[in-house]
Protein backbone atom coordinates (compact mmCIF):
# COMPACT_ATOMS: atom_id res chain seq x y z
CA UNK A 1 0.00 0.00 0.00
CA UNK A 2 1.08 3.40 -0.69
CA UNK A 3 1.47 5.77 1.73
CA UNK A 4 -1.39 8.29 2.13
CA UNK A 5 -0.80 11.85 1.03
CA UNK A 6 -1.24 14.51 3.36
CA UNK A 7 -0.59 17.98 0.71
CA UNK A 8 -2.95 18.87 -1.92
CA UNK A 9 -2.70 21.59 -4.46
CA UNK A 10 -4.93 23.04 -6.88
CA UNK A 11 -3.74 23.63 -10.71
CA UNK A 12 -5.78 24.77 -13.98
CA UNK A 13 -4.19 26.16 -16.81
CA UNK A 14 -5.29 26.18 -20.66
CA UNK A 15 -3.04 26.52 -23.65
CA UNK A 16 -2.23 25.55 -27.13
CA UNK A 17 0.33 22.79 -29.23
CA UNK A 18 0.99 21.48 -32.17
CA UNK A 19 -0.67 18.43 -31.74
CA UNK A 20 -3.42 16.95 -28.72
CA UNK A 21 -0.27 15.61 -26.26
CA UNK A 22 1.27 19.01 -26.97
CA UNK A 23 -1.66 20.72 -25.82
CA UNK A 24 -2.65 18.35 -22.96
CA UNK A 25 1.38 18.34 -22.26
CA UNK A 26 1.87 22.65 -22.15
CA UNK A 27 -1.27 22.63 -20.00
CA UNK A 28 -0.02 20.26 -17.72
CA UNK A 29 3.38 23.09 -17.72
CA UNK A 30 1.24 25.98 -17.29
CA UNK A 31 -0.20 24.57 -14.76
CA UNK A 32 2.68 23.77 -12.90
CA UNK A 33 2.42 19.92 -12.95
CA UNK A 34 4.06 19.18 -16.29
CA UNK A 35 7.44 17.74 -15.42
CA UNK A 36 5.74 15.29 -12.92
CA UNK A 37 4.50 11.55 -13.39
CA UNK A 38 0.85 11.69 -12.74
CA UNK A 39 -0.78 8.82 -11.27
CA UNK A 40 -4.95 9.29 -11.93
CA UNK A 41 -7.04 8.72 -9.09
CA UNK A 42 -10.09 8.93 -8.19
CA UNK A 43 -12.11 11.31 -6.53
CA UNK A 44 -11.28 11.00 -2.51
CA UNK A 45 -9.16 14.27 -0.47
CA UNK A 46 -7.72 11.88 2.54
CA UNK A 47 -8.39 13.02 5.77
CA UNK A 48 -5.72 16.08 7.26
CA UNK A 49 -4.70 16.56 3.86
CA UNK A 50 -3.30 20.59 3.98
CA UNK A 51 -3.42 22.66 0.90
CA UNK A 52 0.00 24.20 -0.23
CA UNK A 53 -0.38 26.87 -3.29
CA UNK A 54 2.04 25.46 -5.11
CA UNK A 55 3.77 22.26 -5.42
CA UNK A 56 7.23 21.56 -3.81
CA UNK A 57 8.63 18.01 -5.24
CA UNK A 58 11.12 16.83 -7.98
CA UNK A 59 11.24 16.45 -11.01
CA UNK A 60 9.82 13.24 -11.89
CA UNK A 61 7.90 12.31 -8.74
CA UNK A 62 5.05 9.92 -9.10
CA UNK A 63 2.14 12.37 -8.16
CA UNK A 64 -1.66 11.07 -7.47
CA UNK A 65 -3.92 13.85 -9.17
CA UNK A 66 -7.29 13.60 -9.82
CA UNK A 67 -7.95 15.73 -13.30
CA UNK A 68 -10.35 16.89 -15.33
CA UNK A 69 -9.35 17.61 -19.35
CA UNK A 70 -10.32 18.11 -22.64
CA UNK A 71 -8.46 18.63 -25.76
CA UNK A 72 -10.01 20.33 -29.37
CA UNK A 73 -9.23 21.01 -32.47
CA UNK A 74 -12.18 22.82 -33.40
CA UNK A 75 -11.34 26.19 -34.17
CA UNK A 76 -13.29 28.96 -32.35
CA UNK A 77 -14.78 26.20 -29.78
CA UNK A 78 -14.66 27.50 -26.12
CA UNK A 79 -13.48 24.42 -23.89
CA UNK A 80 -12.93 24.21 -20.29
CA UNK A 81 -11.67 22.00 -17.65
CA UNK A 82 -12.69 22.29 -13.87
CA UNK A 83 -12.19 20.78 -10.33
CA UNK A 84 -14.00 20.82 -6.84
CA UNK A 85 -13.20 19.41 -3.35
CA UNK A 86 -16.07 19.89 -1.36
CA UNK A 87 -15.21 19.35 2.16
CA UNK A 88 -16.69 17.84 5.79
CA UNK A 89 -16.17 18.06 9.00
CA UNK A 90 -12.81 16.57 10.54
CA UNK A 91 -13.02 13.88 7.55
CA UNK A 92 -11.96 12.90 4.41
CA UNK A 93 -12.78 15.28 0.98
CA UNK A 94 -14.24 14.89 -2.10
CA UNK A 95 -12.87 15.34 -5.41
CA UNK A 96 -14.99 16.29 -8.40
CA UNK A 97 -13.55 16.78 -11.99
CA UNK A 98 -15.58 17.88 -15.24
CA UNK A 99 -14.75 18.82 -18.61
CA UNK A 100 -16.66 20.14 -21.82
CA UNK A 101 -17.60 22.94 -24.18
CA UNK A 102 -18.74 25.79 -21.90
CA UNK A 103 -16.66 28.13 -19.94
CA UNK A 104 -14.59 28.09 -16.75
CA UNK A 105 -17.42 29.65 -14.68
CA UNK A 106 -20.08 26.41 -16.00
CA UNK A 107 -17.19 23.91 -15.54
CA UNK A 108 -16.98 25.66 -12.32
CA UNK A 109 -20.32 25.37 -11.18
CA UNK A 110 -21.19 21.96 -12.71
CA UNK A 111 -18.09 20.25 -10.16
CA UNK A 112 -19.72 22.34 -7.17
CA UNK A 113 -22.89 20.75 -7.55
CA UNK A 114 -21.48 17.14 -8.20
CA UNK A 115 -19.64 17.78 -5.12
CA UNK A 116 -22.64 18.89 -3.21
CA UNK A 117 -24.36 15.50 -5.00
CA UNK A 118 -21.27 13.66 -3.40
CA UNK A 119 -21.81 14.55 0.07
CA UNK A 120 -25.62 14.57 -0.19
CA UNK A 121 -25.47 10.81 -0.96
CA UNK A 122 -23.09 9.69 1.46
CA UNK A 123 -25.27 11.32 4.11
CA UNK A 124 -22.78 13.70 5.39
CA UNK A 125 -22.13 17.55 6.21
CA UNK A 126 -20.58 19.44 3.36
CA UNK A 127 -18.66 22.75 5.24
CA UNK A 128 -17.65 24.06 2.09
CA UNK A 129 -16.89 23.43 -1.65
CA UNK A 130 -13.36 25.13 -3.43
CA UNK A 131 -13.23 25.02 -7.09
CA UNK A 132 -10.90 25.80 -9.84
CA UNK A 133 -10.99 25.83 -13.52
CA UNK A 134 -9.35 27.05 -17.11
CA UNK A 135 -11.03 27.53 -20.40
CA UNK A 136 -9.98 28.58 -23.57
CA UNK A 137 -11.15 29.44 -27.18
CA UNK A 138 -9.78 27.34 -29.67
CA UNK A 139 -7.18 28.64 -32.35
CA UNK A 140 -5.94 25.41 -33.56
CA UNK A 141 -5.25 22.65 -30.83
CA UNK A 142 -6.10 23.64 -27.49
CA UNK A 143 -6.16 21.74 -24.26
CA UNK A 144 -8.37 22.65 -21.36
CA UNK A 145 -6.79 21.21 -17.68
CA UNK A 146 -7.65 21.40 -14.29
CA UNK A 147 -6.26 19.22 -11.19
CA UNK A 148 -5.78 18.30 -7.91
CA UNK A 149 -2.20 17.10 -6.75
CA UNK A 150 -2.38 15.24 -4.66
CA UNK A 151 1.21 14.85 -2.39
CA UNK A 152 3.43 13.97 0.75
Amino acid sequence: MLPIPRKFTMVAAACEGATRLNAFDNALLASGIGNLNLLRVSSILPPDCVEVEQLDIPAGSLTPTAYGSIISETPGKRIAAAVAIGFGENDFGVIMEYSGECSKEEAEAEVTRMAEEAFRVRGRKLVRVAAKGSEIVVDKCGCAFAAVALWY
